[in-house]
């Protein structure tokens, strides 16, 4: 084990800090999905505005591995700030600085994030990699091809139709 290994952690990630002043992602708790990423500079959102956001990291997955950037439900509830794309893919393969696109969906107030303010949180997963087989025919399941809505799960008030 090196200096830095959690024995609780279940893969290695080679990281690149680009902006060497910001941490290094990392799990707010324990048992937390979720590590924080950090705006790397200061942005403003207009209403309704967004802007990619770099985070001062490269990483490097594992094959079989890809990172997923997900929005922070306190930007979310709080300043109506929340992720484009959501949720972006990180490939195993990519090498470049890791961008969070931000909008912001209030559509009076201007939304003011600073360097360093947590924005995304990155998601790390096993991934499995498939292989299509075409066939004529798919076999049947209990839903079918039922589609958007169709497992219900909502109340249409009458009149609304």
């Amino acid at each position: 084990m090196t200096e830095n290994d959690d024995p609780g952690t279940d893969v290695d990630i080679l990281i690149q800090r680009l902006d060497p002043e910001l941490p290094v992602p990392a799990y707010a708790h324990p048992g937390d999905a979720g590590l924080d990423l950090r705006a790397a500079e200061p942005v403003t959102l207009p209403p309704g505005g967004r802007a990619t956001v770099p985070t001062g990291i490269a990483i490097a997955l594992p094959r079989g591995y890809a990172a997923f950037v997900h929005p922070r439900s306190g930007l979310a509830a709080k300043h109506g700030v929340t992720t484009l794309n959501a949720p972006g893919t990180v490939d195993a393969g990519y090498r470049g600085e890791i961008k969070v696109i931000l909008v912001n969906t209030d559509t009076e107030t201007e939304a003011r994030l600073e360097r360093g303010d947590r924005i995304a949180q990155l998601v790390i997963q096993q991934v499995a990699s498939a292989g299509f087989v075409e066939v004529e025919h798919l076999p049947g399941s209990d839903r079918g091809d039922g589609g958007f809505g169709s497992t219900g799960g909502y109340a249409i008030a009458e009149g609304a139709r």
